[in-house]
């Protein structure tokens, strides 16, 4: 078997920061796996349209499988894809995640059990350093969606850069927003062979969350 691997793609800074340490590390990453909700056209939680991953997938120069799904479909969804990868060659899926252990756990078993390794770059350090990396390799993303009960709407459009990252540390939450408190869409940084152009549309309310659409700017 070849050591090609996916990376599931949220599009958010934690994304972009493990892909940048796969590259620096050898991993061969030749495929961005991302499911988004069907009816919506967007991310779940991040609130970010496929469009705009698409546009971050062309800067970054891989392929991107955007799978359409429900969330009841989610699981039959991942495991045809990780079945699909398997076939194809591919030894093992990279993933972002940094603490939430049912989370990584929910995955790992799924990769595991469909023949492919299960990588963690980030996995276990401390979210103000994972930060804190990213923003001094010269990452930046942009605060796509904000958990009310914890953060309010004013961070919506925020650039993650030293200042925010200076900022959300005086807030008390996960700095990484790894609870929930806030997701991102990452548009600048070592990752990228451009910047991906962006513009702020739209916001709106849902079930306690407050997001902000994003449309490719000029």
């Amino acid at each position: 078997m070849s050591d090609r691997h996916a990376f599931m793609w949220s599009g958010g800074k934690d994304s972009a920061l493990a892909l940048g340490r796969a590259f620096r590390s050898g991993i061969v990453v030749d495929r961005l796996l991302s499911f988004y909700d069907s009816a919506t056209r967007r991310v779940r939680f991040h609130a970010t349209r496929v469009e705009m991953l698409e546009a971050q997938a062309a800067a970054i120069g891989i392929e991107l499988h955007a799978i359409p799904t429900t969330w009841p479909e989610m699981e039959a969804s991942l495991r045809q894809q990780l079945s699909s990868l398997r076939e194809e060659g591919f030894s093992g899926v990279v993933f972002g995640d940094i603490h939430l252990a049912d989370v990584r756990a929910w995955y790992e078993d799924r990769v595991i059990a469909a023949g492919l390794k299960h990588v963690e770059l980030i996995w276990g350090e401390a979210p103000q350093s994972l930060l804190d990396e990213f923003v001094a390799s010269g990452g930046r993303a942009v605060v796509t969606c904000v958990e009310l009960a914890k953060l309010d709407e004013s961070w919506l459009a925020s650039v993650i850069d030293e200042r925010f990252a200076s900022e959300i540390a005086k807030t008390g939450i996960d700095a990484c927003g790894e609870n929930g408190e806030y997701h991102s869409f990452a548009f600048a940084g070592p990752v990228f062979k451009r910047p991906v152009s962006w513009a702020a549309g739209e916001r709106r309310l849902d079930s306690g969350f407050a997001q902000l659409d994003l449309t490719e700017g000029a």
